[in-house]
C-alpha cells in the first residue's frame, strides 16, 4: 500500500531501460559515440564493483533485501550510473551538439528542461536506494560524486582521444559491413537527420511524379 515506495521502485529501474534503449539505438543508428557513451557506462560499472569490493562497506539492511547481488553498498551502483548518465548527457547536450538553426531561444529552452529533467531523476533513483533501505545517505552521496567524476573523465577521453580516431575507425571493413557510422563533425545529428530525410523524400515525389505524367 506504500504507492510511494512503489513509484520510486519503478523509478529504480531506470538504469535497466536505459541500457535497453541504448543497445536499441545502437542497433538502429550504428554511431560511433553512441557506442562510446555505453562503453563507458559499462566501464563505469566496473569501476563500481572494483570500488565496492576494495571498501565492502555493508548495505544498511541486508536482511531485507534477498535478492541484492552483492552484500556491498558503498558506494550505490544505481547512483553512480544515473550520475554518470546525467552528467555526461548534459556535457554533450552544452559542449557536443551545437545549434545549427536560427531558433536560438527554442534550442536552448529544451536543452535546460532535458537538463532539468535529468538532474530531476538522477535525484529521484539515488533517493529511491534510500528510501527502500538498499543503501544509506553516504552510499548514495558517493556513489553520485563517483559517477559525475567519471562522466566528465569519460566524455574528456571520447571528445579528445576517440573521437579524432572514430573517422579512422568507421573507415575500417568491418565497420563498413556492420554499416557503422561517425556523425562526430555533424553539430546536431537530429538537425542533420531531418533535413536530410525531407530533402530526399521531396526529390523522390518528385521523380515519381514525373513517372506518372
Amino acid at each position: 500500500g506504500d504507492f510511494s515506495g512503489q513509484l520510486l521502485a519503478y523509478l529504480s529501474l531506470g538504469p535497466i531501460f536505459i541500457i535497453v534503449g541504448f543497445v536499441t539505438l545502437i542497433i538502429f543508428k550504428r554511431e560511433l559515440h553512441t557506442i562510446s557513451f555505453l562503453g563507458g557506462l559499462v566501464f563505469n560499472e566496473g569501476v563500481n564493483w572494483l570500488i565496492k569490493n576494495v571498501i565492502r562497506e555493508p548495505r544498511p539492511c541486508q536482511e531485507a533485501h534477498s535478492t541484492v547481488t552483492t552484500k556491498y553498498g558503498m558506494p550505490s551502483s544505481h547512483s553512480q550510473f544515473m550520475w554518470f548518465f546525467s552528467v555526461y548527457s548534459f556535457l554533450f547536450l552544452y559542449l557536443r551538439m551545437h545549434q545549427t538553426n536560427n531558433a536560438r531561444f527554442l534550442d536552448l529552452l529544451w536543452r535546460h528542461v532535458l537538463s532539468i529533467c535529468l538532474v530531476t531523476v538522477a535525484l529521484l533513483v539515488s533517493y529511491s536506494r534510500v528510501y527502500l533501505l538498499y543503501h544509506t545517505w553516504s552510499q548514495v552521496l558517493y556513489g553520485g560524486v563517483a559517477g559525475s567524476i567519471m562522466a566528465i573523465a569519460w566524455f574528456a577521453f571520447t571528445q579528445e582521444i576517440l573521437t579524432p580516431l572514430f573517422p579512422r575507425i568507421a573507415a575500417w571493413p568491418i565497420s563498413e559491413f556492420f554499416l557503422i557510422r561517425d556523425t562526430s563533425l555533424i553539430p546536431n545529428i537530429l538537425w542533420f537527420e531531418y533535413t536530410v530525410t525531407r530533402a530526399e523524400a521531396r526529390n523522390r515525389q518528385r521523380k515519381l511524379g514525373t513517372k506518372l505524367q
